[in-house]
């Protein structure tokens, strides 16, 4: 027994505790503070046993007085502790989420919903395992005789449709958290986290010195339905499905609101470790031991045909699950094959998910009508007869494009089949059943403003531009939006009103929004219309990169705004420049460049864009002083900086003619080192014989080359 063991068998709140408590007046601190101690640890195994286990000990009016008396105590004594149960009601609201390194990759894993495909995966799995360096690999290996055919045990579990994250642990403690992004950095997470309840803050038994592991945050099903219930109830939209609920909760900028969504955990993996593992296998049983929630139905098979049985076997429960799975995971269980077989740029060659089919359903057709979107794009959208098509009723579904109803024939009465892309997505496979009105005749004029409707292959498009109400209103929004300029107060339905009183009827008119004529539409006042107005002033000044993204320029998004922004520091630079200077931006090809340049020789663009500088919007008010004191050298950056942020730093070290990029190669020329630095930068920067330098390094860089921060 533990000694964390003997104390929790000693502790009087674990059984039948009572529901009422002396007066805290009546105690001394050092009672309080050990009866706040044992009531945590009560807390916590009582949470352990409620989210984990499934197998509660107590009532919940237990439970609830409880947790009151450990509120009360903190309250009246002042022993709050950062790990307290108390504590995961959340923090205070974030500015924004912050961006962290990973200290591992999170790759994705390759998946097909064949089983050849897999079948041909075991294969390649084998051959390389069959080598005698790759016999050497494997833990029970015992003879140098080459077996060109070995046997692979495979770890198989559910694919949960969920959102990836990574938590590390500290001397048992919960310190970070952080979702997956792109496989090497994502966003901290860490408060949020802090709130689902099947997410220890302390490890139990004998935990590592130091362990990082990936999980899945999800929505269950049942709470999901209670949820959506609620959220309908209050007059909010209800979610789409639960693993849109479960990414929008996760991030919250206020930790308070993911405290009040019922969002759960599933532990699959270990990033990093103090402790040594053989097997996948034996990972799962430690996190299990430390009191990590893992799923019930892993299971180790000795084949991949036993492994494909284990994905039917799944499939068929899946409905009576309570969580949403899309397929299971195979891995070789063996971790010394797994580091023989190593990984690609995306993936591990010794994972691989065999999917589940789309879900689908066969039902009619009412009605076919055309959307307008932010570009023009009309996109054509089949109204249909409800049908629930796994769970979720669908009564809409996309058409994609004029190319695409060409190609299934369809129009309004044929009986068709639904599926949901990644089971999300409801789109039309096929016409099952002709309801004799031919093939729908695509518009040749807009639907909303008449406008001539023009075809660029596959695709149709209004070319009514800003004139369009529809195309106008997606501008709004999307300028609007937080990929956009993040005008507080400005959402979907304010702009529908501002555009049905003809308060606005372009971008730029936003900016001669006044009070007075705010606080009389309804359901404003004059707090709410001050408040618009600040905000629109507060976007006045943009960082160029958010003013481009918030344009809508085609093609576009933040990452290729903030490559634009740095190599031509000037709207004025970037709209005169011309498609072989675009095309010299990293990662921007020809077709993206002719995107650009075509809508900066846009007329109606260079309208918009001349509007809201004669209105004050300024996005290039400091203009970037280039230099080349650092040219051709190449930086990496890792870990955080205390005397400016990363992205000033590569900002910085760019405008002198440096190139600043996310991994560490042959052609880096340092590898900038902060607080907090991720391992795999370094190890890469070592392999490759790249210099680190420490802040303090960099900054006398940066000054032997005459460069002020």
């Amino acid at each position: 027994m533990t000694r964390s063991d003997a104390a929790a068998a000693e502790n009087p709140y674990l059984r039948d505790p009572p529901t009422e408590f002396e007066d805290p007046d009546d105690l001394a601190e050092g009672a309080a503070r050990g009866q706040a101690e044992q009531l945590r640890e009560a807390i916590r195994q009582h949470d352990h046993r409620y989210y984990v286990e499934a197998d509660p000990q107590i009532p919940d009016r237990a439970y609830d007085a409880l947790f009151a008396r450990l509120e009360e105590l903190e309250d009246a004594f002042d022993i709050a502790t950062e790990t307290s149960p108390t504590q995961r009601v959340g923090g205070e609201p974030l500015d924004e989420l912050a961006t962290v390194e990973h200290v591992a990759p999170m790759l994705s894993i390759d998946s097909s919903g064949d089983p050849e495909e897999v079948r041909e995966f075991d294969e390649r799995v084998r051959r390389e395992l069959g080598t005698p360096e790759g016999q050497q690999s494997l833990t029970n290996y015992e003879s140098s005789e080459t077996d060109t055919d070995p046997d692979v045990e495979y770890l198989c579990e559910p694919k949960f449709d969920g959102l990836s994250i990574e938590v590390i642990y500290e001397d048992g403690t919960y310190e970070r958290a952080a979702t997956r992004g792109d496989g090497r950095e994502g966003d901290d997470v860490t408060q949020n986290v802090r709130t689902i309840r099947s997410v220890p803050q302390r490890l139990r038994g004998a935990y590592p010195d130091y362990l990082a592991v990936r999980g899945e945050v999800y929505m269950p099903r049942d709470a999901f339905a209670e949820h959506n219930r609620e959220r309908v109830e209050r007059g909010d939209d209800p979610f789409a499905n639960p693993r849109n609920a479960a990414a929008g909760t996760l991030r919250q900028l206020d930790p308070a609101v993911t405290a009040e969504r019922p969002l759960a955990c599933f532990f699959f993996g270990v990033l990093d470790t103090s402790h040594e593992f053989t097997s996948h296998e034996e990972q799962y049983e430690k996190l299990r031991e430390l009191g990590l929630p893992v799923n019930d139905r892993v299971a180790v098979v000795s084949d991949i045909e036993d492994a494909i049985d284990y994905r039917d076997r799944t499939g068929e429960a899946r409905e009576d699950l309570n969580y949403e799975i899309d397929g299971t995971v195979f891995k070789v269980n063996d971790l010394a094959a797994c580091d023989r077989l190593g990984a690609t740029a995306r993936a591990p060659r010794w994972a691989y998910a065999y999917k589940f089919p789309a879900r689908s359903e066969v039902t009619k057709i009412t009605d076919i009508t055309v959307q307008i979107g932010r570009t023009g794009r009309a996109t054509p959208v089949a109204l249909l007869d409800p049908v629930e098509v796994g769970g979720v009723e669908v009564s809409r579904a996309t058409l994609h494009n004029p190319g695409e109803i060409a190609e299934l024939g369809v129009n309004t009465g044929d009986r068709v089949r639904l599926q949901r892309a990644g089971d999300v997505i409801p789109y039309v496979v096929e016409v099952v059943e002709d309801g004799g009105e031919g093939v729908f005749e695509f518009p040749e004029t807009c639907p909303v403003c008449d406008s001539a409707i023009e075809r660029d292959g596959p695709l149709a498009f209004c070319t009514g531009g800003v004139a369009c109400p529809a195309q106008l209103q997606r501008a709004l929004e999307h300028y609007a939006s937080r990929e956009g300029l993040d005008i507080e107060g400005l959402g979907e339905e304010r702009i529908d009103q501002l555009l049905d009183t003809e308060l606005v009827t372009s971008i730029p008119d936003l900016y001669d929004l006044r009070e007075t004529d705010l606080a009389r539409l309804d359901g404003w006042g004059e707090k709410s219309a001050a408040n618009l107005r600040a905000e629109l002033d507060r976007s006045k000044e943009p960082p160029l990169a958010e003013f481009l993204t918030a344009l809508g320029v085609p093609e576009v998004g933040s990452t290729t705004a903030e490559s634009l922004a740095r190599e031509f520091g000037t709207l004025d630079a970037l709209m005169d420049a011309s498609e072989v200077d675009l095309r010299e931006v990293t990662d921007i090809g020809p077709r993206v460049a002719s995107e650009i340049r075509d809508f900066f020789d846009s007329e109606r663009n260079r309208e918009t864009v001349a509007g809201l500088r004669e209105r004050g919007v300024d996005p290039e008010s400091v203009e970037r002083e280039r230099g080349d004191a650092l040219a051709g050298k190449t930086f990496v950056f890792t870990g955080g900086l205390s005397e400016l942020t990363r992205e000033e730093a590569e900002s910085l070290v760019e405008g002198h003619g440096a190139s600043s990029t996310g991994s560490v190669s042959g052609n880096t020329d340092y590898l900038v080192v902060g607080k907090n630095p991720g391992q795999t930068k370094r190890e890469d920067a070592e392999q490759e014989g790249v210099p680190e330098l420490t802040e303090e390094e960099f900054v006398e860089l940066l000054g032997e080359r005459g460069i002020e921060l």
